[in-house]
């Protein structure tokens, strides 16, 4: 569930700043939020789940 909460909010915060600095329309967010939407009740969403997971477990592996 924490893995849950800070990827929402990562990509929260990047979209706020594409919005503000970036260029990205507000329509254009909005957008791509009913497409999360839509991708989250979709057939495909535990696959997406899946991955997201794999990448978050690869990258915790990293020593910096």
């Amino acid at each position: 569930m924490a893995l849950s909460i800070s990827a929402v909010l990562l990509l929260l915060v990047t979209v706020f700043l594409l919005v503000r600095k970036g260029g990205l329309k507000a329509g254009h967010a909005v957008v791509c939020v009913l497409l999360g939407f839509y991708l989250a009740s979709s057939s495909v969403a535990p696959t997406i789940r899946d991955l997201t997971k794999s990448v978050a477990s690869v990258i915790s592996r990293f020593d910096l």
